[in-house]
């Protein structure tokens, strides 16, 4: 059923719960932002030696990613980028960021294997596409 949300609503003004919300429904997809068919590849792709080489594949592996998951990439991670440039007052800092949205945004299709080596990697993968949001998403 189609649930009306009232955004007056004053328990939507405390930050954490927005934040909450929207954490728990990108956890929540049946499959991540970066679907499960991408996650070998962008850990792959951090863990690239040379600085440029890896940030081609990670932009080529951004733009690869099927249209919906992109789209809402490009709008989620430029409304991320705002929250850091705010970081003297929201003490969200790009690492900060990254650790609260990496395990959301990027999940391996079964939870076994090393869960904080992947934790990790990423946390970086998601440092980087706000460190290169500009290069990674072009206007």
């Amino acid at each position: 059923p189609d649930e009306q949300l009232d955004l007056d609503d004053g328990r939507w003004e405390d930050i954490h719960v927005v934040t909450g919300a929207l954490k728990l429904f990108l956890r929540e997809l049946p499959e991540p932002l970066v679907p499960f068919s991408h996650f070998d590849k962008f850990i792959a792709a951090i863990k690239i030696q040379d600085p440029s080489l890896r940030g081609r594949c990670i932009r080529d592996l951004v733009l690869s990613l099927p249209p919906a998951h992109h789209d809402t990439m490009k709008v989620l991670f430029r409304h991320l980028c705002r929250v850091v440039e705010h970081k003297e007052e929201n003490r969200m800092s790009v690492q900060s960021v990254a650790i609260v949205f990496g395990p959301t945004l990027l999940r391996p299709a079964s939870e076994e294997g090393n869960m904080a080596m992947h934790m990790v990697f990423q946390n970086q993968v998601v440092e980087h596409i706000l460190n290169h949001y500009g290069y990674i998403f072009p206007d």
